[in-house]
């Protein structure tokens, strides 16, 4: 009974992508310029929204809540990731393995219901646009914002409550990049299958029935576009297909891993960097460069930090003779 009730394992090791020394080298510096290009593109988001007083509508305010939660998920594991290329072994402790599972969860679940709710705004915006400043206030997007930070929240806690308290007494090696908690919970001293059970009517039901009502948001916005002119269709059939290919890259591993979480698979830790590294660099990019007033807001703050930058190395009294 005491075994049942403890765990041994103090600490986790991580096989990580790869046993390469070579791919390890590769992938060091191939997701080191990753992260850098997520966390400089994402933050680009957030401060154009903040700063450009033409983007300060729903639209635009969801988007940089979006690029806000693409930085914390890409930083939630990836950076131990980098540092484990170079390493070895790959270990952490069993207190960070369950804060990687608390923060995956968290983020991913707010990242699902955040959007949801930008599919719902494009759907007021095309199905009704003259009501669309009333329907989309301010109010209504900070509520939607804290919804999804809530839902995340709940996710989370709700996978937590049965997974810290599992009894660990043997195998300590996952076989991820990352603490992922179907190949977590399988090295519990005890039968895993009612947790399994517990993963997809948790985690899989929540991917699965977003992922379904952002499909079908899509679809009815296209509907309603069908009916009014062959342009508007084009480009917006051309906007929402850039949106589906993220979509599909975030929900479909999550739907793969954890709707179905009694088999693991090699390719399931390939998979989850689609969505913690590969979603967050996308996002940024399908978002607003397909946008004129970001890719405008955006191309004044790079032209204000580059005059700002030449003005600060020009000698100080050289600089004076210039006022």
């Amino acid at each position: 009974m005491d075994k049942v009730n403890s765990s041994v394992v103090s600490e986790f090791i991580l096989l990580g992508l790869s046993s390469s020394q070579k791919l390890q080298l590769f992938f060091f510096v191939f997701f080191s310029v990753l992260y850098v290009v997520i966390i400089l593109g994402n933050l680009l988001v957030i401060i154009a929204v903040i700063s450009d007083t033409s983007l300060h509508s729903s639209m635009y305010f969801l988007l940089g809540n979006l690029s806000f939660v693409d930085i914390c998920q890409a930083s939630f594991a990836t950076p131990k990731m980098i540092a484990d290329f170079l390493s070895e072994p790959k270990t952490i402790s069993f207190s960070g393995c369950i804060a990687q599972i608390f923060f995956i969860h968290l983020f991913t679940g707010g990242e699902m219901v955040l959007l949801v709710s930008m599919a719902y705004d494009r759907y007021v915006a095309i199905c009704k646009p003259l009501h669309y400043m009333r329907i989309m206030s301010r109010r209504t997007c900070t509520v939607l914002v804290i919804i999804s930070w809530a839902v995340g929240l709940v996710h989370t806690l709700s996978q937590l409550s049965f997974t810290v308290n599992l009894p660990f007494c043997g195998p300590n090696v996952v076989d991820s990049f990352f603490c992922d908690l179907p190949r977590v919970t399988k090295l519990a001293c005890l039968d895993s299958y009612i947790i399994e059970i517990l993963i997809v009517v948790n985690s899989g039901i929540l991917s699965l029935s977003t992922f379904s009502v952002l499909v079908s948001s899509y679809i009815i916005i296209l509907a309603t576009i069908w009916f009014k002119s062959s342009a508007a269709m084009s480009k917006a059939f051309s906007t929402l297909a850039a949106h589906i290919m993220v979509v599909i890259l975030f929900f479909g591993p999550c739907i793969f891993i954890y709707v179905w979480p009694f088999t693991t698979y090699p390719v399931d830790k390939v998979l989850a960097i689609f969505y913690t590294i590969f979603t967050p660099i996308l996002n940024p990019i399908i978002y607003t460069l397909r946008n004129r007033d970001m890719k405008t807001a955006m191309r004044k703050i790079v032209t204000y930090y580059l005059r700002s930058k030449k003005v600060s190395d020009i000698p100080l009294v050289a600089r004076n003779s210039l006022y």
